[in-house]
């Protein structure tokens, strides 16, 4: 029995780690539409302000917005606290849009003054994908406006042509809350205007290099420094996240392969399009998309400034973008125009991404939350996994190590129950033949 009971727990415990090597790793698959956050609270937009939903930090919310719309959401902000709220932009798959289609985002005073506004418009991608924009109010010392704590209103507007789709819109909204900087940390009074902008030498593949995108910010594929394979479909959008420190250059360039289509060599315009967002969703640059023939091609971004703080104070978007550390996002899409001349099968992709310049401190007091690159961040980089598949991993471990403890126990207990049973009958059968109560021999 004693010799049993051994190898039901050894049997346990193998099982047991056996079950957590085997969790998900890359098996995480991503659906053709936009993967909206599935914590995402839902709230409508309301067309008077004083109707506005309030938005909390560190919240995400799904809305809609229809042809036309101007729709508020509210905001109560304090003196000292520097607030950003994005919005992502679903249209319908299969839908028409036209080049200056898109949203604005603007958050606004109580006298409607405003303190910043962003837009995500499709422009020369011009087939409907995920887009995204942010707008930010900040504490400024040397400002007069929108420094007061109290109510701010955002507002979302939407911009369609009139030969454009005239279906609802989805949204993806996003507030974050800025850490306060540091004590002694001064304020920076010039934005940078020079930088590092020769392209370094291409990362060297690895040897295990797939990496497939996930369907939204919410389960964006980690990618570190590299050359990645990975495979896109007609009118699919492709995120990957990027963590880039404090001081850090990022470079990247995305390349779309050959058809395999024989006798093929139509020309589809603005077919691949890849842009970059920030740690707080805010569009930071996009390249200029690639028209394809069948035969092989690459866009890249222009040279972005190493993340600084003093970025914020430049005026352009691809330099005040590059205001925080943390992860930054890549967006591929591919114009389902692909399809009617090549076919719906996925085009192969490859992602050349680098990250250069050594890791500086943070500027901020205390955790810094998504405005920062921690170990873990670096290791889901390097083992290529989105934030779902850590957390399935981590509820994975500890749900399997705690079933594997209770199963060890069980056969404990029910080992040593049955052990105590066998002793006690022996013991009564040697009762039973020995006038002195002889116990068993011991075994």
């Amino acid at each position: 029995m004693r010799q049993r009971s051994r190898g039901r727990v050894a049997l346990a415990a193998a099982a047991a780690m056996c079950a957590v090597a085997a969790l998900p790793g890359q098996a995480y698959a991503a659906d053709a539409g936009y993967g909206f956050d599935p914590g995402a609270k839902t709230v409508a937009g309301a067309a008077v302000n004083t109707d506005a939903s309030e938005l909390t930090a560190g919240s995400v919310y799904r809305s809609t917005i229809g042809t036309g719309q101007k729709l508020y959401y509210r905001l109560n902000l304090d003196a000292t606290t520097n607030a950003y709220v994005s919005a992502v932009v679903v249209p319908k798959a299969g839908g028409k849009v036209a080049y200056g289609d898109g949203v604005s985002i603007s958050i606004r005073d109580g006298s409607d003054l405003r303190c910043s506004s962003g837009d995500a418009h499709f422009r020369s991608t011009d087939f409907p994908h995920p887009v995204t924009a942010y707008a930010y109010r900040t504490v400024d010392k040397d400002s007069s406006s929108c420094q007061a704590a109290g109510t701010y209103n955002v507002l979302v507007e939407r911009e369609s042509a009139a030969t454009s789709s005239t279906e609802e819109w989805e949204l993806e909204l996003r507030y974050d809350a800025e850490p306060a900087l540091a004590d002694g940390q001064a304020m920076p009074t010039q934005a940078p205007t020079q930088w590092p902008s020769a392209s370094p030498v291409p990362p060297t593949p690895a040897t295990d290099n797939r990496r497939h995108g996930g369907a939204g910010y919410y389960d964006a594929v980690s990618l570190e420094t590299g050359e990645w394979k990975d495979e896109i479909a007609p009118g699919q959008t492709l995120f990957y996240r990027v963590p880039v420190d404090w001081g850090q250059q990022l470079f990247t360039t995305v390349g779309l392969g050959n058809s395999t289509a024989s006798g093929k060599n139509a020309f589809v315009g603005n077919a691949l399009g890849l842009s970059l967002a920030n740690p707080a969703r805010g569009h930071v640059d996009a390249a200029s998309p690639l028209s394809y023939s069948g035969k092989p091609g690459s866009v890249s971004l222009d040279p972005l400034p190493p993340v600084a703080y003093v970025n914020r104070l430049a005026s352009a978007d691809d330099v005040s973008g590059m205001r925080f550390a943390g992860w930054y996002y890549l967006a591929v899409s591919l114009s389902p125009k692909v399809a009617k001349a090549y076919g719906d099968q996925p085009f192969p992709l490859t992602l050349s991404v680098k990250v250069t310049g050594e890791a500086g401190g943070s500027p901020y007091a205390g955790d810094a939350g998504i405005f920062a690159v921690t170990k873990k961040d670096k290791d889901l980089a390097r083992t290529g996994r989105s934030g779902p598949q850590a957390a399935a991993d981590e509820s994975g471990t500890m749900k399997l190590i705690g079933a594997a403890g209770v199963g060890t126990g069980t056969v404990l207990v029910l080992g040593l129950g049955a052990w105590t049973l066998l002793a006690r009958r022996r013991a009564a059968g040697a009762s039973a033949q020995s006038p002195y109560g002889q116990p068993p021999q011991a075994w």
